[in-house]
């Protein structure tokens, strides 16, 4: 589930990508604001439940068996907490502009704040890709997955009633 969840992230990322180039030539636009809402509902919601699986259960699951092995992860986690609390500060940035193009007021997104939110995810989901779901498979067992799933499915459901 969590690298479904990188892959709609880089989605999310390329529409972003797509409306600061489109903003300047269409303005905001039936289209725009479309797109501007996409990504808020995104972030907002799923991007949210994506940060509370890793820093509620995955990361906390993680620290707890590398405790237990002998395996120092508990640098990397904090590592990848501190990278959660800079890219929802961007976000916030990015979506106080993204909600004024959903209201149809004419912004722009900057070049240089979108590019920065993308290379930071970018970074982050390579990181936890390359370092964090290898050690999960490797050294969670059935039950653990299990109960991470279900704990996660929950999550997106509690928000759906």
């Amino acid at each position: 589930m969590l690298k479904a969840c990188h892959e709609r992230i880089a989605a999310q990322c390329a529409t972003l990508d797509k409306l600061t180039a489109y903003l300047p030539e269409h303005g905001s636009d039936a289209q725009a604001q479309q797109a501007a809402r996409n990504v808020m509902r995104y972030f907002d919601v799923a991007g949210a439940h994506h940060h509370a699986d890793e820093e509620q259960d995955l990361f906390p699951m993680l620290v707890e068996v590398g405790q237990r092995q002998g395996q120092a992860v508990g640098e990397l986690i904090a590592s990848l907490l501190g990278e959660h609390r800079s890219m929802e500060a961007a976000w916030t940035q990015l979506r106080a502009v993204l909600a004024e193009i959903a209201e149809g007021k004419a912004r722009l997104l900057e070049r240089a704040s979108v590019d920065d939110f993308k290379r930071a995810y970018a970074a982050h989901i390579a990181r936890e890709e390359r370092d964090v779901l290898p050690f999960a498979e490797a050294n969670l067992d059935r039950e653990q997955l299990a109960r991470l799933s279900a704990v996660m499915v929950a999550r997106r459901s509690a928000t759906h009633h």
